[in-house]
C-alpha cells in the first residue's frame, strides 16, 4: 500500500508541477507580449509570483518523495554506525518539526486571510492562493514519511543517495557487458 501511494502521490505531483510550469510560462510569454504591444496586463505579476510559490512548494514535496533535496550523504555516510543512524533520525525529526510548524502557521495565515481579495484580480481570494502553504506543508511531511523507509535501509546499508542512480547504472552496464 505504502509504495502504491507513493506511485500516486508522485505521478500526481509531478503532472501538478508540470501544469503549473506550462501555465507560468504561458502567462510569461503573454505578459511579455502585451508589453511589447504596449499594453500591460495588470494581472501578471501578482499571477506569476502566485504560480512561481505553487510551484515550489508542490516541487519541494515531489522533491521529498524522491529525496532529492541538498543532503550531505557522503558526510553522514563517514559517521559510524550506529551514530550515523541517530543523525538520520535526528535530521528527520528536525524537517519533521520544521514542515509541521510550517503547516500550522500556513492554516493560521488562511484564517487571517478571510475575506481578503486579490489586487489585480478582485474576485480570487487570498485564501485561495495562499492554501499552498498548509497544503504544501502538509504534502512534505507524508512525502517525507513515506521515502524515510527506503532511505533508513540505504543509509544504514552505507549507500549514497547521492551516488545510488550511477552505481545501479554502472552495475547494469557492468552486467550487460558480461553477458556478451
Amino acid at each position: 500500500m505504502p509504495a502504491r501511494l507513493s506511485r500516486l502521490i508522485e505521478w500526481t505531483l509531478e503532472w501538478v508541477v508540470i501544469i503549473l510550469m506550462i501555465s507560468l510560462t504561458i502567462v510569461v510569454i503573454v505578459a511579455v507580449l502585451f508589453r511589447l504591444a504596449g499594453d500591460s496586463l495588470s494581472w501578471y505579476d501578482e499571477v506569476a509570483a502566485i504560480q512561481l510559490s505553487w510551484i515550489t512548494y508542490y516541487g519541494t514535496a515531489l522533491a521529498a518523495l524522491k529525496r532529492r533535496h541538498i543532503g550531505l550523504d557522503s558526510v553522514l555516510l563517514s559517521i559510524p554506525m550506529p551514530a550515523r543512524m541517530a543523525a538520520v533520525a535526528a535530521a528527520e525529526v528536525i524537517v519533521l518539526g520544521f514542515f509541521a510548524v510550517l503547516t500550522y502557521t500556513g492554516w493560521q495565515v488562511l484564517r487571517v486571510l478571510e475575506g481578503e481579495m486579490l489586487v489585480s484580480l478582485t474576485w480570487v481570494p487570498v485564501q485561495l492562493t495562499q492554501s499552498v502553504i498548509p497544503i504544501g506543508g502538509a504534502l512534505f511531511i507524508l512525502c517525507e514519511l513515506l521515502s524515510l523507509p527506503g532511505y533508513w535501509r540505504m543509509t544504514a546499508a552505507g549507500r549514497s543517495l547521492e551516488h545510488a542512480e550511477i552505481e545501479d547504472e554502472v552495475e547494469a552496464e557492468m552486467k550487460k557487458a558480461g553477458a556478451q
